[in-house]
């Protein structure tokens, strides 16, 4: 007796080309080595709709997470972002008849989306500072690219020697990278290697500043007097510029804010909202430094040569680069109103 039962797209096209080339069933079957019902029936489907379909994707083993299954373990997820493999799959088991194994758990996991990843690092803002956030945003939506290049950015930043390689993992979806318990939060700390202090606009990157202790009131005021000023009046000679700082101590210092009001007729200090980096673009320089110090092909091995690399890759930043990180601010302002304050994904 001939075969029986559903056949793959290839068997369905020798029966399709049989019976078009004249055979009969019969002698379709004889040739094929197939059952005359099954010949009959696929050369019918194909007669009445110009297509055969096969149901072979309804072959083997069943799935032991069914769409019950999946809700209850997007639960687990949602309950727990940094839940381990073998932490889900052992809640997912409990009170279950039957069972299934990490593997399972993996598979169904990323048949849902889910992937382990790195959670994305953003600061920590309080509720006063979200509104301050807003309150900016809200001031500056109507600034178009050509006004956001008369700002001044400047920031304060420290490169190590080495790195910690600890990690945190966390469950989510594609979309799912600024949901709120998707975030690990981070606040400002010190650590060994190199601070620097630099300052850049859409013309031209400004110069990069070691700072070989604590940057203090009395140190950045030399900063602001020898590096600030002579590019201030320099790139903005009509005193038409903007000077961006975050509200570090050492910025909100007294000494300081006079010496702003004493040259407030030649630029402006931007009021500037607190726990504010993504709104900075300076801080994907930052990024951009960091990144070349860990392809470099011989690292570091102390501060001196540290230093030296860090300035060179400054210096060495293309035009196109800082350009481009200026003309975002737009959107950086939109996402920030967007977020009602909250952290963005900048």
């Amino acid at each position: 007796m001939g075969k029986k039962g559903d056949l793959n797209n290839f068997e369905h096209g020798m029966v399709v080309g049989a019976r078009g080339a004249g055979l009969s069933i019969s002698q379709s079957a004889q040739l094929l080595g197939f059952s005359r019902t099954t010949i009959s029936r696929v050369y019918k489907e194909w007669c009445a709709k110009g297509k055969t379909s096969s149901m072979r994707q309804s072959c083997g083993r069943k799935c032991l997470v069914d769409a019950r299954g999946q809700r209850r373990m997007g639960r687990l997820i949602q309950a727990d972002r940094r839940a381990t493999l073998t932490k889900i799959t052992t809640r997912y088991n409990r009170g279950m008849q039957q069972s299934i194994c990490e593997a399972t758990t993996r598979t169904t996991l990323r048949r849902m989306g889910y992937n382990s990843r790195r959670p994305h690092r953003v600061p920590l803002i309080s509720t006063t500072n979200r509104k301050k956030r807003l309150q900016f945003a809200r001031a500056h939506q109507n600034w178009t690219v050509e006004d956001w290049k008369n700002v001044a950015w400047s920031d304060e930043s420290r490169f190590l020697l080495r790195h910690s390689n600890g990690r945190v993992r966390i469950w989510r979806k594609q979309n799912e990278n600024m949901d709120p318990s998707c975030l690990v939060t981070t606040v400002q700390a010190g650590g060994g290697g190199v601070m620097v202090w630099g300052m850049f606009s859409w013309h031209t990157l400004g110069p990069l500043v070691p700072i070989g202790h604590r940057l203090n009131a009395t140190a950045y005021l030399s900063i602001v007097s020898d590096h600030v000023h002579p590019f201030m009046t320099t790139m903005y000679p009509s005193s038409d510029g903007y000077f961006q700082q975050d509200n570090a101590p050492c910025h909100k210092a007294r000494i300081i804010s006079n010496w702003f009001l004493e040259h407030d007729n030649e630029f402006t200090v931007l009021k500037w909202p607190p726990q504010s980096p993504d709104l900075n673009p300076i801080e994907h320089l930052w990024d951009v430094v960091e990144r070349e110090l860990r392809a470099l092909d011989v690292h570091p091995t102390n501060l001196h040569q540290l230093q030296d690399a860090i300035l060179s890759i400054w210096a060495n930043i293309s035009k196109e680069c800082f350009q481009h990180l200026v003309e975002s601010m737009p959107r950086r302002i939109k996402a920030v109103l967007k977020a009602k304050g909250g952290q963005t994904s900048y």
